[in-house]
This record gives C-alpha cells, sequence and structure tokens, in this order.
C-alpha cells in the first residue's frame, strides 16, 4: 500500500490516520477481502482530514474524510460531518455538482472518529484554475455561483439552525445560541469572549428584528471559490463541483459565508447578483447583517486559533469593535 500522508507536528489539530485505519475502513465499506492500493492525504482542508484512495477492483479513486476527534471539537463546531450527511437530502437541487455518498460510520468502532466515503470528483479547485483566465471571464464564475446559491437558498426547512439539530422555533433562537456557543469555546481556549457576548447580548434585546425572518431556508455554510471545483480544459471557467457542505444551516440566507464573501468587495464577484436577485438593502436587514458578520468573525477568530495565527486572532477584535459600534 503507498501511503503518503502529511506530516504534522503533534499538538496541531489536524491529526492523521494510520495505514492500517485506512485498509479496516475500506474493508468495512467493502468486505473483508478488500485492499486499499493507495491513499494520499489531500492538504486543502483545515478541518477533516481527507484522502483519495484507491481500492483493488474497485473502480476509480475514492475520497475518505475523517473528522477530528470529539474531544478535539469545538461546540460551535460539533459533529460537522454528520450535520452534513444529513444536509444531503436538502441539497438534492444541486446534487449534479456533489460527490455522492458512498459510506459514512459514526459508529467509531473501526476509528475513534467520524468517517465518510465520497466519489471523486473531476475537476480541480478553483483558486488553482480560476487565474489561468483572463479577469474578463471571471464574471463567469461568479455567476454560476450566484446559481447554485439561489438554487439552495429556495430550499425551505422544518426548523432553524444546523440541519441535524439542534433545531430551533425561531432565528433569534438559532443566532443567538450559535454566538453564546462560539463565546464558550473562546473561553475554552483562553481567548477574550467579551465582545461576543456583547453581540448576543444585543442580538437578544433586538430578538423582534431578526424574527422577522420567519421562513427557514437552507445555506450553504462555507460555499466560496476554495470549494468550487473548475473543468481544467474549458475555454471559460465552468464549475464542474461544489463541496463541503458540513456547515450547513436553515435560516436567513442573508447569514450565509457566501454572502459575506460576495459583497466584501466590488469586483467581478458583483456578476454573482446577476442569477440570485438582488439583496435586501433595508434598515432591518443591514443590522441584521451586522450580526451575522459579528458571528462570522467569532467564528474566524476560533479558527485562527485553531491554525495557531496569533497575530490574526488579535486582528479579529479591532474588526469586532467595529461591528459592536454599528450594532450599539
Amino acid at each position: 500500500m503507498e501511503f503518503r500522508p502529511i506530516n504534522r507536528a503533534s499538538g496541531t489539530f489536524q491529526q492523521s490516520v494510520t495505514a492500517d485505519e485506512i485498509q479496516q475502513v475500506f474493508r468495512r465499506v467493502f468486505g473483508a477481502g478488500a485492499r486499499v492500493t493507495a491513499a494520499v492525504e489531500l492538504g486543502a482542508g483545515m478541518y477533516n482530514n481527507v484522502y483519495r484512495v484507491t481500492v483493488a477492483g474497485q473502480g476509480p479513486p475514492v475520497i475518505l474524510r475523517v473528522a477530528p476527534e470529539p474531544a478535539r471539537q469545538f461546540r460551535s463546531e460539533r459533529q460537522l460531518m454528520r450535520n452534513e450527511y444529513a444536509s444531503v437530502p436538502y441539497l438534492a437541487v444541486i446534487a449534479p455538482l456533489m460527490p455522492q455518498v458512498i459510506a459514512a460510520d459514526w459508529s467509531h468502532e473501526v476509528i475513534g472518529r467520524d468517517w465518510m466515503v465520497q466519489s471523486l470528483l473531476d475537476g480541480v479547485p478553483a483558486p488553482e484554475r480560476l487565474g489561468d483566465y483572463p479577469r474578463t471571464a471571471w464574471p463567469a464564475f461568479f455567476r454560476q455561483l450566484g446559481s447554485i446559491a439561489r438554487s439552495v437558498h429556495d430550499v425551505g426547512g422544518p426548523h432553524f439552525g444546523p440541519v441535524d439539530g439542534p433545531g430551533y422555533a425561531t432565528w433569534s433562537e438559532a443566532v443567538i445560541t450559535s454566538l453564546e456557543e462560539i463565546a464558550a469555546d473562546l473561553d475554552n481556549a483562553g481567548l477574550d469572549a467579551a465582545d461576543v457576548r456583547k453581540v448576543a447580548a444585543v442580538a437578544a434585546h433586538e430578538s423582534a428584528v431578526l424574527d422577522e425572518v420567519a421562513e427557514p431556508r437552507l445555506l450553504t455554510g462555507d460555499l466560496w471559490t476554495v470549494n468550487a471545483l473548475l473543468d481544467p480544459a474549458a475555454p471559460e471557467p465552468v464549475i464542474t463541483g461544489v463541496l463541503d457542505f458540513d456547515r450547513c444551516l436553515f435560516g436567513d440566507p442573508a447569514a450565509d459565508w457566501t454572502i459575506r464573501m460576495v459583497t466584501a468587495k466590488e469586483d467581478e464577484r458583483t456578476a454573482f447578483w446577476e442569477p440570485y436577485g438582488a439583496l435586501d438593502h433595508s434598515p432591518a436587514a443591514v443590522w441584521r447583517a451586522r450580526v451575522y458578520e459579528a458571528r462570522h468573525l467569532g467564528a474566524i477568530r476560533l479558527e485562527r486559533h485553531r491554525l495557531a495565527k496569533t497575530y490574526a486572532v488579535r486582528e479579529s477584535y479591532g474588526a469586532m469593535a467595529e461591528v459592536l459600534a454599528g450594532l450599539t
């Protein structure tokens, strides 16, 4: 078996599994006689460990994703892989672009972590291919992204909050709980969470504004260029696949990471709005957007801490102070 893990320091968040553990995973998936001939760890993700695996006699390579050990997961990011699995039926509207789930196992009988085997999608990561095109061609990419986001955001849900739960009757409950969980994670990481708690308190005081969002809609959670694949040979950008929907939730589409990123700059990405439609710019919607930005910033702070980016963690406090000034 050719096994190529990424070598990491013992204290880093992502920790590779062993060659034997990968072999045991695929014996569970394909039977006791299954034989893994190659397993190569891919380094694009920052949360799950991801491997491209070839199994003798089972066709083309597949993808194995292994979640962090339960004890290493933040409260605000718990069981994300299970959440993605629960999201698959709601994402049927973009099924042709998504990997198919071959197997998933939450039992921890093979290894002490959740894992999922998926089909390997064709294409190359958009950040590696988009720059090969002239910038005049980039709007085509963002129009496609807008169409994908519109399709997902049009899907309704049974509750507010993560697809796999816990579910909430109101959007304000989901948002405030998310902020409180991020604050608790920051506490546990030894970081100051006072600003996140201030946002949660403001959100609770103005919960009626959040609850103007009365119908839960499906959010992608993390869809942007890094989670899109492009046709390597097409004369203009063509999205062939989209990945990593583990942060899917039901709520206000304006709270989606995709919307945050498309509104960050006035450049080629403005083509996104052509198929997507106009964003609500009412005073209430603008206020809600500030709350959503605070939630994003809190989650970013946790991720930067996880990646040991100390300077970037410090920077987040200034950004949060600006958001708070606009909320109070």
